[in-house]
């Protein structure tokens, strides 16, 4: 049980830094952030496999990279949305 809290902790870290590096404000607060940590370190992972240093079953490099990636797509898809 003690894990999973910290990897919540751990996956809003990631949301809110991509969200920093951006400038963008993750929809859905805390709860968004750690929907973009998890999605994006899923994501990063997937793709650039098990890169850099592990922190409660993220791996930080690609978990981050992966969140810069989600939130970008989904604030491009969103002001594309908008606009229709």
């Amino acid at each position: 049980m003690l894990h999973f809290l910290f990897s919540l902790i751990v996956g809003g870290v990631i949301g809110l830094i991509a969200g920093l590096v951006l400038g963008k404000e993750v929809p859905g607060g805390v709860t968004g952030n750690i929907a973009i940590g998890f999605l994006g370190s899923w994501l990063g992972e997937f793709i650039l496999g098990d890169l850099g240093p592990e922190i409660a079953g993220f791996y930080l490099i690609p978990a981050l990279l992966g969140a810069i990636s989600c939130l970008g797509i989904y604030s491009y898809a969103a002001r594309r949305f908008r606009e229709k």
